[in-house]
């Protein structure tokens, strides 16, 4: 959906300065250059309207006469000028925007939690190069296409390589913030003339902000009305989940690392956002540290074990190890769980291994919650299952 306004860039720039919000209906990214045509006569480039945002506050995407669209990155404060097929770019661009000729194609996606985004926009066929490998795809399509020989492997975020990108025309790489650990990875491939886009979804407090997402690279692939579209099937799952009353049952989201320690999501993670959204309680209040922006913390177990014991339910966290079969593999595990209150009333769940690598899960992982609270629909359960 768009907001009309009409304005020129000049007009943006002053009600920018007097109201000085993001999200307001000036321009996100305060671009003020002009156009420079080549018989020399000067056009401005006119904005028209801006994305409308329910719960993402970490990207913008605005529209400018003539097909132009700005997309920004609230991180890291990247600006992508998006140029559409057949015109050029203003020559006296504001430094540091990076321009993007239409159509997109040729990506470096190495941020693994977006490719099914890539898949529901019909966008599959401007990947090109992956950060993983195919046999760690759950996704079929995309191990489908590596193993067709149409997207090649390209090395993981912090060892790309370097000669296949060059070799095969990459035109840009899409990254997970992970890469930020990496600063010099970013600067070669911007050597290398390969710009770095990092997708950062999961600094969104609710957990739909980072399902919006889609609405990000529905405009990079010029894709719009199709990412609304899958975006409103979530808010619309959303919206029948908490139209129910809260259960006051609570939820204790675990994994069991290789030395022992027990990883849980702090409380104000997302995961934990999820489970009250859904009508439950998480059973770790103030846990953690909001201010670090990490998602989880390690335990030790005999803390785990008095915190936890009482939860109505235990969900155990496949991403890193897998997961588990049955509760015969999980007190494998940790066999002080067999004194927990959710393993006596047989409500230890599991989430399956490839719920991580589709973004586009949450509103029904969210509705796998509400069922599992509320003892319903089972069968149905998308990302979620029973440990028996």
């Amino acid at each position: 959906m768009r907001r009309k306004k009409g304005t020129t860039i000049g007009m943006c720039l002053l009600l920018t300065g007097l109201l000085g919000l993001w999200g307001c209906s000036s321009p996100s990214s305060n671009y003020t250059d002009h156009f420079q045509q080549e018989n020399g006569a000067a056009s401005e480039l006119v904005y028209e309207s801006s994305m409308e945002l329910q719960y993402a506050e970490n990207f913008a995407v605005d529209y400018y006469e003539g097909g132009y669209t700005m997309l920004t990155t609230k991180m890291d404060s990247k600006k992508f000028l998006l140029v559409p097929e057949g015109k050029e770019a203003p020559e006296d661009l504001e430094e540091g925007i990076v321009v993007l000729k239409r159509p997109i194609k040729d990506i470096y996606l190495v941020a693994s939690a977006i490719m099914d985004m890539f898949c529901e926009l019909d966008g599959l066929e401007q990947v090109k190069f992956s950060g993983q490998p195919k046999e760690n795809w759950y996704i079929e399509e995309a191990k489908a296409a590596m193993e067709e020989g149409g997207i090649f492997y390209a090395g993981k975020y912090n060892k790309p390589d370097y000669e296949l990108l060059v070799s095969e025309g990459c035109t840009l790489a899409i990254e997970n913030r992970m890469v930020m650990h990496s600063p010099e990875v970013v600067e070669k491939l911007e050597n290398f003339e390969i710009p770095v886009m990092v997708e950062c979804s999961s600094y969104e407090s609710h957990p739909l902000g980072r399902v919006e997402w889609i609405k990000f690279f529905g405009a990079l692939l010029g894709q719009e009305e199709k990412a609304e579209q899958i975006f409103a099937e979530q808010t619309e799952i959303l919206d029948k989940v908490t139209a129910d009353s809260q259960t006051g049952k609570t939820v204790a989201f675990f994994f069991v690392t290789s030395n022992g320690l027990i990883q849980v999501r702090q409380s104000s993670d997302y995961v934990p956002k999820m489970i009250e959204l859904a009508g439950g309680r998480y059973i770790f209040e103030n846990l953690g540290d909001a201010d670090t922006k990490r998602s989880t913390m390690n335990m030790q177990a005999e803390e785990f074990y008095s915190q936890a014991k009482d939860a109505d339910f235990l969900i155990y966290n496949s991403a890193i190890d897998g997961g588990v079969s049955d509760m015969e593999a999980l007190l494998e595990k940790c066999s002080f769980l067999k004194d927990f209150k959710a393993v006596r009333e047989n409500n230890v769940w599991c989430t399956t291994n490839d719920m991580y690598q589709q973004s586009l899960s949450i509103g029904y992982l969210i509705e796998d919650i509400h069922n599992m609270l509320a003892g319903e629909r089972e069968e149905t359960m998308n990302y979620l299952f029973r440990l028996k």
